[in-house]
């Protein structure tokens, strides 16, 4: 069949995949540093409690079958392996069907790490990683030309990730429909970058563009993803530039990068790269990818009615692979950023002159005059999930107690998550308490004469001082 490939699409193909290469790598790699204080034996929220009253059916994944931290960390950098492997092309030597496989180790070791992390994995990005991750499988390699199937379902999933993020901001917060909303987001965003503070300080009516173009690209652009070429090319281009404008402005982990990966998938690259020769396509192989095609498309159907809905709702997975998911993100914005501070003490007795010590996170504010430092792609998990504690103490209900417990018995591993911690883990304190306090950039005079690029206020007490009721409970 003639139409089922597109020779135009071999470079972005190229490094579509290398890119995304990348990211599955960074997710690995965090995913190896970080599940033991998260999701381990020992962890704040544990795999085998997890695993013990969630079926099969409900989360596949191999730790389903068996989980120790020895048999996780081995999937972790397996999965790290076979990241780096694509990424230097091994999948383009092999047979088509050995490329195919090696595509899919890493989907499979990734949805087996998502589908049991919980809270810590309930990030759009996550399946967002493994929708993409899918469909990588089938975009093949040097055997063949890219599939146009495959290609528009790419495209597909970068329409539902913008379109989708567009329409939560339009049927959410007034202040996106009035153009105000910028005027706070870069300073209440979950993980501000080296940078936001300087697009805080933009002028208000250059908020109110960056608003009105964010509609523009979200609302309108990803329509002419759909219309031939050069036009869906220059659509994908806007989509990058916007992008990479997030990038600078703050911390969303790999959401962005991912974003600009799938829309390099959109590019005609052929006026600058020389489309090679291919071979004839394996007709068993015609017949994989539209067998894959159908389904897909048929589960497009929820994606699409919450789309349509007016209880839209986002970062949504309606099947436990994650084939087809609901995207979007910051329906309502928040107009005031509050912190935990997290405090403690070694008097046995504590009271408000104690000596109270804080534990500075590696991402999120603490020190007022500590600069934020630029993280993403790589997820913080813990810090993102402590800009949600601070939101509602709903969202760290699961975690939040069993954290204050691992600091107060001074787990090496929940320490190593932390940029700095006032109490070796041989010493731990002996109470722990959390204070909100709101936080706003300091203007650039103050800047200047403290050093500080944080002010703060006292809120409310978040936790009360808390010991552990025995010593029987350390570890």
């Amino acid at each position: 069949m003639e139409w089922f490939t597109a020779d135009a699409y071999d470079l972005s193909r190229l490094i579509f995949q290398r890119a995304l290469a990348a990211v599955y790598l960074v997710a690995f790699l965090g995913a190896a540093l970080q599940f033991r204080a998260l999701i381990g034996e020992r962890g704040m929220l544990p795999v085998p409690r997890y695993v013990a009253r969630v079926p099969f059916r409900q989360a596949p994944s191999l730790f389903q079958l068996h989980y120790s931290d020895r048999f996780f960390a081995l999937c972790a950098w397996a999965g790290c392996a076979v990241a780096a492997a694509l990424l230097a092309g091994a999948d383009g030597p092999l047979p088509l069907w050995g490329g195919m496989v090696l595509w899919l180790v890493p989907w499979a070791l990734y949805l087996s790490i998502v589908n049991v992390g919980q809270t810590w994995y309930g990030f759009g990005w996550e399946s967002l990683l493994l929708e993409v991750g899918f469909l990588a499988v089938f975009l093949g390699n040097d055997e063949v030309a890219p599939p146009v199937l495959v290609l528009f379902l790419l495209r597909w999933v970068l329409f539902r990730v913008e379109f989708g993020a567009g329409l939560i901001k339009m049927r959410g917060d007034a202040c996106w429909r009035r153009l105000t909303c910028l005027y706070f987001h870069h300073e209440t965003q979950p993980m501000p970058g080296p940078l936001s503070r300087f697009f805080h300080q933009l002028p208000r009516p250059v908020h109110r563009i960056e608003a009105a173009a964010n509609h523009v690209t979200q609302l309108a652009v990803p329509v002419l993803l759909f219309t031939p070429q050069p036009v869906a090319t220059g659509a994908a281009c806007l989509m990058i530039a916007t992008q990479l404008w997030l990038v600078l402005s703050g911390n969303f982990s790999w959401l962005n990068w991912l974003t600009i990966v799938l829309a390099v998938s959109a590019l005609d690259l052929s006026p600058w790269h020389a489309p090679r020769e291919f071979g004839p396509v394996p007709l068993w192989y015609e017949v994989v990818v539209i067998a894959v095609t159908v389904p897909l498309l048929a589960l497009s159907y929820r994606p699409v009615r919450n789309l349509l809905s007016r209880r839209q709702v986002m970062n949504t997975s309606f099947d436990p692979l994650h084939l087809v998911n609901a995207y979007g993100a910051f329906g309502s914005v928040s107009r005031v950023r509050q912190e935990i501070v997290l405090e403690g003490t070694a008097d046995p007795v504590p009271h408000e002159d104690s000596d109270w010590r804080a534990y500075e996170f590696k991402g999120k504010p603490g020190d007022v005059r500590r600069w934020p430092r630029q993280f993403a792609p790589y997820h913080l998990r813990l810090d993102w999930m402590m800009w949600f504690a601070a939101l509602s103490p709903a969202y760290a209900r699961p975690w939040f107690g069993p954290l204050v417990e691992r600091l107060l018995d001074g787990d090496r591993d929940t320490l190593r998550l932390l940029r700095s911690a006032p109490f070796p883990p041989g010493a731990p304190p002996s109470y722990i308490r959390a204070r909100l306090y709101r936080y706003r950039y300091t203007t650039w005079r103050e800047l200047r004469e403290t050093g500080a690029h944080w002010e703060r206020t006292y809120v409310r007490e978040y936790l009360a001082p808390t010991r552990l009721s025995a010593p029987a409970q350390r570890r």
